[in-house]
């Protein structure tokens, strides 16, 4: 399913469903999908999870109702938008990030939450074990933290003469808050020197950029909602700098950015939709342990290397998972 025909289903389900007719219908089962970023961003995530639900035997409209929410990165609407879940008492809440995460779980104890994506599930708090999460909430570790120091060796890779490291992170984001310290660790631990720029609104974005002139020769882009919908702004800024950067998902390399490793995501949607699925048949979330990435992907920009004048070796090339050009 192509991005434009996914967001056009989101746009169109709903009007080409009459009031009358859904009021003679048996309550169906409901999913609470609450995105973090916005419809166009994360279109591939959703439609991975629901082309999953299908091959699991869940039909929208047929014998699951899909509500759609996107948060466009703002804690706030996190917020407001679990507590409308509630109030419609659906029977799943799915999301991705910490923050999303915590706002549903604050909004309610006994709806189970199956996250996507969440870089550090015990260290923010939201569940007490992997094998055993108790509680009414599960999903899917992205691991963001633990691979920072993977990710800085990468990028020393394409940049062997990197010294001045420049990290930025959204300081309401508590994963990335543990992902920015762990990249400090890992780039003290080769011999850099360390910059951080703290954003907590898309405002924040091109201060940031102004503050790093002359003080950074690379930026690592700690993951997190609000700047992944931020992420064309920060790589032409960052390419106007003339700074490569890290970041954790293809769609960064995707929209201009240099290099990205981390978990396949529209694949951690895919196994989100197995939770679900497990959820809806009755099992407990409290039961359903917290998994862990298996597809990993390396993706590389040479259009972006080319601008900023860089030489990619042929190693790295050979292992990456897409080169775009």
């Amino acid at each position: 399913m192509h991005r434009r025909e996914f967001i056009t289903l989101l746009g169109g389900a709903a009007a080409a469903w009459p009031m009358a007719v859904r009021a003679q219908q048996p309550k169906l089962p409901t999913i609470g999908y609450l995105g973090s970023g916005t419809a166009l961003v994360q279109s591939q995530w959703a439609a991975a999870f629901v082309r999953r639900l299908r091959e699991l035997g869940w039909a929208e409209r047929q014998n699951v109702v899909v509500e759609y929410r996107w948060a466009e990165g703002r804690d706030e609407r996190y917020a407001e938008i679990a507590a409308e879940f509630v109030r419609l008492k659906v029977d799943v809440i799915v999301t991705s990030s910490t923050p999303a995460v915590l706002r549903a779980k604050q909004a309610t104890s006994t709806i189970p939450i199956v996250f996507a994506l969440v870089g550090a599930p015990i260290g923010a708090g939201l569940v007490t074990s992997l094998a055993r999460p108790g509680g009414n909430v599960t999903g899917i570790s992205n691991l963001s933290s633990d691979l920072g120091g993977k990710r800085v060796e990468l990028l020393r890779e394409v940049v062997p003469a990197l010294r001045r490291l420049a990290i930025m992170t959204n300081l309401g984001n508590p994963s990335a808050v543990l992902e920015m310290d762990e990249i400090q660790a890992a780039a003290r631990t080769l011999g850099l020197e360390v910059i951080t720029q703290e954003i907590r609104r898309g405002e924040d974005i091109a201060p940031a950029f102004d503050a790093l002139k002359g003080r950074a020769e690379a930026l690592y882009v700690a993951v997190d909602p609000l700047l992944n919908t931020h992420r064309i702004r920060i790589n032409t800024l960052a390419v106007g700098a003339q700074l490569p950067t890290m970041a954790t998902f293809r769609d960064y390399v995707e929209a201009g950015g240099l290099i990205s490793y981390g978990p396949n995501f529209p694949d951690l949607f895919r196994r989100a939709a197995d939770l679900v699925d497990k959820i809806l048949r009755g099992a407990k979330p409290a039961d359903i342990p917290v998994e862990q990435p298996t597809k990993f992907d390396l993706v590389i920009n040479l259009t972006t290397a080319k601008a900023l004048g860089l030489e990619v070796p042929q190693m790295l090339l050979a292992r990456a998972e897409e080169v775009i050009e």
